[in-house]
């Protein structure tokens, strides 16, 4: 009974080292001052989580985008398909842009931004700029098919635009009202026929609106469009959405929601621009919030597709681009509702493919290129790296010191207790 209990007393028996639990230079307080300067060191940062909600929405989005491209050549014979079409347009691609305005928040301009922005805008750009008019002339028979890369070829255009917006972030992040300094630039646009079609800036000018809304949002913006209230809503705006799209097709320009064109390109008056751009700004806004609101925010199966949504969209065009120039969208039975569904079954299957993780395995040397040797290396991260290494080899050195001076002290102490 009393080993059991002596098992619960602390011993106050006297061992050589008792004072080394009080003596701040005795081998304890030495491990507990390395203890202290290892607390003093910068934790290393852990990986930062994706959030579910957004890698859905970006794979939801990029999936009507492309059934948006696949509608377009059978759109002509069905006017119920043309009112979808036209609805999925108001919102698909401001959704988008949204999304990655509000992830290009952090951009400043420093090196490792810039060198991100080149390898995964630009080049992408001028590579899928070549490879679409070189497809062309081979698909198609196309010899006399350019390669210019001033004017975008079908769905490079966003790329370009991705690439001015992220350069303009740090002027959107200190003007004191940017939302209704974008809006003004994209209504100027809309009545500004002599900008014309080099980098498509009439797209860049007007959807600019979009990417600087997104830079001005929070967390919690997209927390307030998620709830119960709003997603309920949302079926009816969308329902009227869709009524009014089927209304409005023999009676609008299904061009003004592609923003590429100035008002008296469309054949309307230019103060027709200006309105067309707000009204359809609101309209884009509404329903990109509907959209959201219905975005799970919990993992999907095909949340991990939302990673790759750059993939989808830029390989996406030449599935499209095939059956286009194949004249697979000629046939009959492709017109009626059973094959309009059937092909948009089949689209969504498509893209959903292109953003699985062994097609981006395949596809990253030209989408996501880390093109290491073409940059210098950047003189402000070496001095830290440099100045870290010097902090860790001052702090080494000093940890030996002061273990030499603690086992002498020890060496002396064991002497004396010796004789």
């Amino acid at each position: 009974m009393f080993h059991a209990a002596s098992s619960l007393v602390p011993s106050t028996r006297s061992s050589p080292n008792q004072n080394d639990q009080h003596d701040p230079n005795g081998p304890k307080g030495r491990r507990d001052r390395s203890r202290d300067r290892s607390a003093e060191r910068p934790a290393p940062r852990p990986p930062a989580r994706r959030d579910a909600f957004f890698d859905n929405a970006k794979y939801l989005a990029i999936v009507l985008v492309a059934v948006g491209h696949a509608w377009e050549p059978l759109k002509g014979d069905s006017r119920a398909l043309q009112a979808a079409y036209m609805f999925v347009y108001t919102f698909h691609m401001p959704a988008f842009i949204v999304i990655s305005g509000f992830f290009s928040r952090s951009f400043d301009g420093s090196p490792a931004k810039l060198k991100r922005l080149i390898t995964g805008v630009a080049v992408p750009y001028v590579v899928f700029e070549t490879a679409y008019p070189v497809f062309r002339r081979h698909i198609d028979h196309n010899p006399a098919q350019e390669i210019s890369l001033l004017d975008p070829w079908y769905l490079t255009w966003f790329l370009v635009a991705l690439f001015v917006w992220r350069l303009t972030t740090p002027v959107w992040k200190v003007v004191r009202h940017p939302l209704p300094l974008a809006l003004g630039l994209a209504m100027l646009a809309t009545v500004t026929p002599s900008i014309g079609d080099d980098l498509d800036l009439q797209r860049v000018l007007q959807f600019l609106p979009f990417f600087v809304l997104g830079l001005c949002l929070e967390p919690e913006h997209f927390r307030l469009v998620r709830r119960r209230a709003v997603r309920i809503a949302a079926a009816p705006v969308f329902a009227f959405a869709l009524a009014f799209a089927y209304w409005a097709v023999p009676r609008m320009n299904v061009s003004w929601l592609y923003h590429r064109d100035s008002a008296q390109e469309l054949g309307a008056p230019w103060w027709a621009g200006p309105l067309m751009q707000l009204a359809l700004f609101g309209c884009s806004l509404l329903l990109t919030a509907c959209f959201l609101s219905w975005v799970p925010g919990r993992t999907m199966w095909f949340t991990v597709l939302g990673a790759g949504t750059l993939y989808g969209y830029l390989l996406h065009g030449f599935l499209i681009k095939t059956a286009d120039y194949r004249g697979w969208f000629a046939h009959p039975s492709l017109h009626r509702p059973l094959g309009e569904i059937a092909v948009t079954v089949a689209v969504a299957l498509a893209v959903t493919l292109l953003c699985t993780p062994p097609v981006r395995r395949v596809f990253r040397f030209v989408v996501e290129p880390k093109l290491e040797w073409a940059f210098k290396p950047d003189a402000g991260l070496l001095a830290r790296e440099r100045e870290q290494g010097e902090g860790r080899e001052r702090l080494e050195k000093d940890e030996g010191r002061e273990e030499s001076r603690g086992r002498a002290g020890d060496e002396k102490v064991a002497g004396g207790v010796g004789g």
